[in-house]
C-alpha cells in the first residue's frame, strides 16, 4: 500500500510529533511505500510569514500546490494527516478530494471543536465550545495563546469547513484514541456521518519490563504546565512528604525547582532524554499521572503499562479509559491533593500490590498498546477508508471500553 502522511510541527516537539514519525516507521517495517510530506512552523518567525501564515489558515494556496505536487508525483492510495494547522490548513482536504484520494485524520487534540485545542482554559475544564459552529465568545477571551487574534483564526479554520461540510464531507475516516474522546467529537458540531469516527489508542515500542524490586521513589513525567496536575501533584506531596522524582519542563519549572530546593524527598530532574527516562520508570514504585484537562491520550500511561509500572491517575480524559482502578493502576477525583496521597499511600506501604498492578499493567500493554496489535488496527481503518464502506466502521475494543 502507498500511503502519503502529512504533519506541520509545532515550533516546540510533542507527542504528536512521535506518533507521526513512529506510525511511518511501522509501516514501513511491514513493507508499505511511505512518504512523509512536513510544514513547520519554525518557517514563521518574521512578521509578513506570521500575517502570511494568518491569512492561510482557512485555504492556504502554497501548501494546496506543494501537496498536490506530491500526490501526482507518489499515487498514494491513502493520505493520513496528523496536524494541519496553520500551514497545511484545511486545503489538504479539498486537494485530496480533487484528486479522489480518501484521507485519515487522527484527532491528536480537541481544536476542531474548541479553539483552546485543549478544552481546558481559565482553570479549569471547558465545554462550551463544543457543539458551536463558530464560538464568538472564545475569541473575545481568547482562550488560544491568550490572543483574540490568534483564537479568532482557529475558529475561522475550523468554523469555516464546518460550514462547508469539510469535516463531513472530505475526510474518510477519523481516528479518536480513546472512547470518551470520540464520544465527545461524534456528539460535537463536527457532525461526523455514522461509521466516520473510528477510534485507535496509540502506540510506544517495548522499552522491557522494569525491575522485579522496585526503589522507593514516585515518578512525575511530563510537561509542567497547570492543566497537567503539577500543582495538585505537590499539594500532595505537602500534605504527606513522599520521595518524588520530576521530570520536564515547562512554564511552571521554576516554581517545580523551588519546591524541591526547600523539599528533600523531592527531586527535580528536568528534561532527560527517553533512554533515561525509561530508566526511571524501570525502577519507579509507580508513575502518578495527575493531569487535569481531558487529554485525548497518555503516552506516558502506556510507557509505564510497558514497564510494568502501575499508574495513579486523576480520573478524566484518556486516563479515566486507559487505567482499570485497582487492576493496573489506581485512579482518585482530579485535582484532589488528600485523594491523591491516599492512593499513593497504598502502594508505598504494599509493594506486593504494586507489584501486583505492575504485572497486569504489563498485560494491558502487550493486549492493546504494541506496534504489531496496533499495525492491525491502523491497517483495517486504512482498508476501510480506501473502501469507502457505506456500513459503519466496527467498533473497535480498546482497553476494556467499546465504542
Amino acid at each position: 500500500m502507498r500511503i502519503l502522511l502529512i504533519h506541520n510541527y509545532y515550533k516546540q516537539a510533542g507527542g504528536e510529533d512521535t506518533v507521526f514519525h513512529q506510525e511511518a516507521a511501522l509501516l514501513r517495517s511491514h513493507g508499505h511505500e511511505v512518504e512523509q510530506l512536513t510544514f513547520s512552523n519554525t518557517e514563521v518567525s518574521s512578521f509578513k510569514e506570521k500575517l502570511q501564515a494568518a491569512l492561510g489558515v482557512v485555504y492556504n494556496p502554497k501548501s494546496a500546490g506543494l501537496i498536490s505536487q506530491k500526490i501526482s508525483a507518489f499515487k498514494p492510495e491513502v493520505v493520513h494527516v496528523h496536524n494541519f494547522f496553520p500551514l497545511v490548513s484545511p486545503a489538504v482536504f479539498a486537494v485530496c478530494y480533487r484528486h479522489g484520494i480518501p484521507v485519515v485524520m487522527t484527532l491528536h487534540n480537541y481544536r476542531l471543536i474548541c479553539p483552546s485545542a485543549l478544552l481546558h482554559y481559565h482553570g479549569r475544564v471547558q465545554l462550551e465550545n463544543v457543539w458551536q459552529v463558530l464560538p464568538f465568545k472564545a475569541i473575545l477571551q481568547g482562550v488560544y495563546r491568550n490572543s483574540r487574534l490568534e483564537t479568532a483564526s482557529v475558529v475561522l479554520a475550523t468554523g469555516v469547513h464546518k460550514l462547508l461540510g469539510t469535516w463531513r464531507n472530505k475526510v474518510s475516516r477519523f481516528i479518536a484514541l480513546t472512547p470518551g474522546g470520540a464520544e465527545l467529537f461524534q456528539e460535537s458540531s463536527l457532525r461526523l456521518r455514522p461509521g466516520q469516527l473510528v477510534v485507535k489508542p496509540n502506540f510506544t515500542a517495548d522499552p522491557g519490563i522494569g525491575a522485579a524490586e522496585r526503589q522507593d521513589y514516585f515518578l512525575y513525567l511530563g510537561r509542567l504546565t497547570a492543566e497537567k496536575g503539577i500543582f495538585t501533584l505537590l499539594q500532595a506531596h505537602a500534605l504527606r512528604p513522599f520521595p518524588l522524582k520530576i521530570v520536564g519542563t515547562g512554564p511552571l519549572q521554576e516554581q517545580v525547582k523551588a519546591y524541591a530546593a526547600q523539599h528533600p524527598t523531592v527531586e527535580y530532574l528536568g528534561f532527560q532524554e527517553r533512554e533515561q527516562a525509561m530508566t526511571l520508570l524501570k525502577q519507579a514504585r509507580a508513575l502518578v499521572f495527575p493531569s487535569e484537562w481531558l487529554e485525548t491520550f497518555g503516552m506516558t500511561v502506556i510507557e509505564a503499562f510497558a514497564t510494568a509500572t502501575p499508574v495513579v491517575a486523576a480520573s478524566i480524559g484518556g486516563a479515566r479509559y486507559l487505567v482499570q482502578h485497582g487492576q493496573n493502576g489506581l485512579l482518585y477525583k482530579p485535582g484532589n491533593a488528600q485523594a491523591l496521597t491516599e492512593q499513593l499511600q497504598l502502594l508505598a506501604q504494599d509493594p506486593a500490590y504494586a507489584r501486583v498492578l505492575g504485572s497486569r499493567a504489563r498485560c494491558s500493554y502487550e493486549q492493546h498498546y504494541t506496534p504489531e496489535a496496533n499495525y492491525q488496527i491502523l491497517l483495517s481503518i486504512y482498508r476501510d477508508a480506501i473502501g469507502d464502506k457505506k456500513t459503519p466502521a466496527r467498533a473497535i475494543k480498546v482497553a476494556g471500553q467499546v465504542l
